[in-house]
């Protein structure tokens, strides 16, 4: 009779634990950050586990937080290597123009002057060019772009 009792016992903590795991992954739908999504991850291991071997309360927690530490190190690593985006620019637009070559739409006199770039007019500074100059960017601070007129920008 006490063989049939831990294994109901063992068969309650699974499913406790698989509810768990379900319970703290839809809260993570609802919460900002991705932590509780790998603990959910870390009661399915536990859940698992229990499936095939029964064991106590105080290793049940041990499995747990082995596995939490495990899936939090290893969502972390995933997270990281999937920072990389194939638009590195995005939202930095004017370091996207360092590089490349213009004509200044107004002289620069006074150290500045402006530039058409497709629809947009960009400040631009730098020694004293006439309009219709080609230039280089050499640099970008926010909204102000650094220039060189272009036979000067391979030195």
């Amino acid at each position: 009779m006490s063989e049939i009792a831990s294994f109901v016992d063992g068969l309650t903590d699974f499913w406790l634990w698989l509810i768990g795991a379900g319970l703290l992954m839809i809260a993570e739908l609802a919460m900002p950050g991705a932590y509780l999504l790998w603990l959910g991850v870390a009661a399915l291991v536990t859940a698992l586990v229990l499936a095939v071997v029964p064991l106590g309360w105080q290793a049940q927690l041990v499995v747990f937080a082995l596995a939490a530490l495990v899936a939090v190190v290893a969502g972390r690593l995933v997270a990281r290597s999937r920072r990389g985006t194939d638009r590195p620019f995005l939202n930095r637009r004017a370091e996207e123009l360092v590089g490349r070559a213009f004509v200044l739409r107004e002289p620069i006199e006074g150290g500045v002057g402006q530039i058409r770039v497709d629809d947009t007019i960009w400040r631009v500074t730098g020694p004293d060019c006439p309009a219709g100059a080609r230039v280089v960017v050499a640099a970008a601070e926010g909204a102000t772009l650094t220039v060189r007129p272009e036979d000067q920008a391979a030195q």
